[in-house]
């Protein structure tokens, strides 16, 4: 009978047990979880403080007259009409455009090139890293900016050394022809960032493949190509997503090399330098909101056509198993 007893209270102790342990189990959640929301709290904070509330805001501005000192109108899609009809804003697109093409892929490549070099075994191979990468960390500020002005002056180190060769091009930052190009020159100037990141790519590539291609005669050349660049296309892919990006997105060193708010005759008006004139020049607000979001969608727009393309050129690992 005793028995009996037992095994009922022990059971009815365990069903006890079991239902005691959930509630347990819920509490300690809930406390880890509210550990963990305090721990991000300042991000969340930042985050709804500094980056989507003002988008939200910007979103809203976008579709009113809004100069800083009277409260916004309302005027549906008159800004984004307004800046289509604009020619400065189609020449801020244009010289944007130019930018892009010209100084991302020239950037990229050399970046690939030194990475080709870096990736051999020889020694002070870390300090040739380092060397090369310094320019990356101070590349945008505005002291090089205002060097690069300097040197690419009339009578400065680059017109006295084409002179030396016979190339009187004379100072670049007064000629709105070439302008333009001392700022593609600064962004190549910063490949410290993509060549290490392809100097990762390159060290993943197995070294059997290279000694297998040898061995059938592929030269250098066929080697990269067939081997070298296959091996690398994600990294290749990110690194011409990430510059891409960041080509579109360049107001410093245009503002500051061109001495002239972004010119001479609107020679270095890219796209934020036009936007930053409307909004803190002009004061219209909203016009440079309207633009903002032009921007975005542009941005967004090339990201998709890379994704889109990266099916026909992008080799993973899967892929290939």
């Amino acid at each position: 009978m005793s028995l009996v007893k037992d095994a009922t209270g022990a059971t009815s102790l365990a069903d006890k047990n079991t239902s005691v342990r959930p509630v347990a189990h819920r509490r300690r959640g809930r406390r880890d979880n509210l550990a963990g929301y305090l721990f991000m709290s300042p991000w969340l904070a930042g985050f709804l403080l500094l980056t989507a509330g003002p988008m939200i805001a910007s979103l809203y501005y976008a579709f009113t007259n809004y100069n800083l000192f009277a409260p916004p109108q309302w005027v549906g899609f008159d800004n984004f009409t307004a800046m289509f009809d604009d020619p400065r804003w189609q020449k801020s697109v244009q010289v944007t455009l130019k930018y892009v093409v010209i100084g991302t892929p020239l950037k990229l490549a050399l970046a690939l090139a030194v990475a080709l070099l870096l990736n051999q075994s020889r020694r002070g191979q870390g300090l040739y890293r380092a060397a090369f990468y310094a320019p990356s960390l101070i590349g945008a500020s505005v002291s090089v900016g205002f060097v690069w002005r300097a040197i690419f002056s009339d009578n400065a180190v680059v017109d006295k050394g084409l002179g030396a060769l016979g190339l009187n091009l004379g100072g670049w930052i007064g000629d709105p022809d070439l302008i333009l190009y001392s700022l593609v020159a600064l962004t190549v100037w910063q490949f410290g960032a993509p060549m290490v990141i392809f100097l990762a790519g390159l060290k993943q590539v197995p070294k059997e493949l290279y000694e297998a291609a040898a061995v059938d005669g592929a030269g250098p050349l066929r080697r990269f190509w067939n081997i070298t660049l296959p091996m690398i296309s994600p990294v290749l892919f990110f690194n011409v997503l990430l510059e891409s990006i960041h080509s579109f997105q360049i107001f410093g060193s245009a503002y500051v090399v061109s001495n002239t708010f972004c010119g001479p005759a609107d020679a270095t008006l890219v796209y934020t330098c036009y936007l930053y004139q409307k909004g803190f020049q002009q004061s219209q607000m909203g016009f440079a909101s309207a633009m903002a979001w032009m921007l975005l969608l542009a941005v967004a727009l090339v990201t998709a056509v890379l994704f889109w393309s990266q099916k026909k050129w992008v080799h993973y690992e899967e892929d290939v198993k």
